[in-house]
């Protein structure tokens, strides 16, 4: 109904090489985010997939078919674009309803398609509105409905929720996982938002560079990165990276770097195996986030559930819990 499998995608502007043989595999149903820092070409990507940028090289199949000839409306793709692009001059319903009325679709399955779809997203309320009399969350609703009543076999989902505010990226964040649960849809979706990407996706895809460097669940990500790069990119506030000839007596043969998570330092003022000064601390109300400054490592994030009462210059000692370690070889990859 909703399967991906990309194959050796390559994807060259020129002399630069954007994508360097990508290789993935999505099942039917699953929701599938891309994340990465900025031009890594999780963007670049998703515009293959829709058919809206060539391949230099390699395949995609939707379902089973190769479409990497395939025109982007013979795809069976809808992609939600973060620019929403609707049509100001039309209503709500005639935004919805635009691209089954110039495939052809008969009228009374539009309707009952549009219905079914604003049912969903609680827009009946708006239909008969114009784009400028919406909120921007409606606006981003009414991309989404646009992409419901296609009936794809994949939503493609390019930074839907960056131009909301806070509260809103929420809402809609919550909407769009009801949504996959309800629909039951295959969902590709490109944020560089840890927090929609951890929240939303079954699996997730890390770039860099143009290419792969670990896929799998929010959950394996976080606590099995398969290098540094992944260990440092997914969680926030990042891993501490402390170099392994500090800590000798964490360290084993060959042994670059020591990563410890900010929530896997115990902190005290009295004892503890790094002593060390808090140079900055965050005071966030369900979380403590303190900088602190040690002989041993460095600098040193250490995050505390709920509120503590340090401040900069404080004296403390921070102990790693040493089951919580990560260690990583001279290629920055993971040892077990």
């Amino acid at each position: 109904m909703g399967s991906l499998q990309l194959k050796s995608i390559r994807k060259a502007f020129g002399d630069h090489e954007v994508l360097k043989g990508i290789d993935l595999e999505v099942k039917d149903g699953e929701f599938v985010i891309f994340v990465g820092p900025s031009g890594c070409g999780k963007s670049t990507l998703l515009r293959v997939i829709a058919g809206l940028e060539d391949a230099t090289s390699g395949s995609v199949r939707i379902d089973g078919a190769e479409v990497i000839n395939t025109p982007p409306a013979k795809r069976g793709i809808a992609m939600v674009f973060q620019s929403y692009a609707l049509y100001p001059h039309l209503t709500v319903k005639d935004n919805m309803a635009l691209g089954l009325k110039q495939a052809g679709t008969e009228k009374s399955e539009i309707e009952a398609r549009v219905a079914k779809a604003s049912g969903m997203l609680s827009l009946d309320p708006y239909l008969a509105r114009r784009p400028a009399e919406l909120s921007g969350g409606q606006r981003q609703r009414v991309a989404i409905g646009r992409a419901i009543v296609r009936e794809p076999k994949l939503f493609l989902f390019d930074e839907p929720l960056s131009n909301l505010d806070a509260a809103l990226r929420v809402q809609t964040r919550l909407e769009i996982a009801g949504l996959h649960r309800r629909l039951k849809a295959t969902m590709i979706y490109v944020t560089h938002d840890q927090v929609e990407a951890m929240t939303l996706a079954d699996k997730i895809v890390v770039l860099n560079a143009g290419a792969v460097e670990q896929i799998g669940s929010p959950m394996d990500l976080y606590n099995k990165p398969a290098n540094l790069f992944v260990g440092g990119f997914i969680g926030s506030p990042q891993m501490n990276f402390i170099t392994a000839e500090r800590l000798p007596d964490f360290a084993r043969t060959g042994v670059k770097t020591i990563g410890i998570r900010p929530e896997h330092i115990a902190l005290s003022r009295d004892t503890g195996e790094w002593k060390g000064k808090v140079i900055h601390a965050e005071h966030l109300g369900a979380d403590t986030i303190l900088y602190l400054e040690t002989e041993v490592t460095g600098l040193l994030t250490v995050r505390l559930f709920g509120e503590h009462r340090y401040v900069a210059d404080d004296i403390v000692f921070a102990t790693p819990d040493r089951a919580f370690i990560h260690r990583f070889d001279a290629n920055d990859q993971a040892m077990q």
